[in-house]
């Protein structure tokens, strides 16, 4: 399965590209935090067991495959967007501002950058997306990882923060027990209010 995940990155270094960057982003759905996104350029041809989009693995495996990914990739970037600039210019743009501050700090300057979905953002380096990505590309899978679990564990902090809302529980996802725990409360600073228009007037806690 590992070695399937190389394809894409193989068609591009047959087209001359010779470093090749994956990105993703985490948290396009939720209804409240920053969207993370994460960029990363793998050893080519490296096979790390188990690596998958991150949506088809276990909560436990993707913080393994975290700290592998970080130790054996060439150059990796992590960046988000806050919720503020989710309702200020939505939530397509802010994701692709979180891929391309992600991308910023590479320490590796890559010649080809992939994109999960059908969007991409603005840059002078040669730029292609993937629809599908995360399942297709090794860089792709390894920057879902990686924004994925980021996002995780900022929203687990936050828990701590505002406890009412039982974001350790839910990650911020629109799932019942998070719209009970907005009933109750009204809406956080970290809620994106844009993804509230019945909650316009809700209760802003301090």
């Amino acid at each position: 399965m590992e070695l399937d995940l190389w394809s894409i990155e193989c068609g591009l270094k047959d087209k001359g590209y010779s470093v090749i960057c994956g990105v993703d982003e985490a948290g396009r759905g939720p209804l409240a935090g920053p969207v993370f996104a994460a960029a990363v350029i793998l050893p080519h041809g490296l096979v790390i067991d188990g690596l998958n989009d991150s949506k088809k693995i276990s909560e436990k495996k993707r913080e393994l495959l975290f700290d592998v990914i970080c130790e054996k990739a060439l150059a990796y970037g992590i960046a988000s967007s806050s919720e503020a600039e989710i309702d200020e210019i939505n939530i397509l743009n802010a994701s692709l501002l979180a891929m391309k501050r992600a991308v910023s700090k590479l320490s590796v300057f890559p010649d080809m950058i992939i994109v999960d979905g059908n969007k991409v953002f603005e840059t002078d380096t040669h730029i292609m997306s993937v629809v599908k990505g995360d399942s297709l590309s090794a860089n792709i899978a390894a920057a879902s990882i990686l924004a994925k679990v980021s996002r995780d564990r900022f929203m687990q902090k936050l828990s701590q923060e505002y406890p009412q809302y039982m974001f350790d529980k839910h990650k911020g996802y629109p799932t019942k027990l998070h719209y009970e725990c907005v009933e109750k409360f009204g809406l956080s600073k970290v809620h994106r209010r844009s993804f509230f228009k019945k909650y316009k007037d809700g209760a802003l806690l301090k």
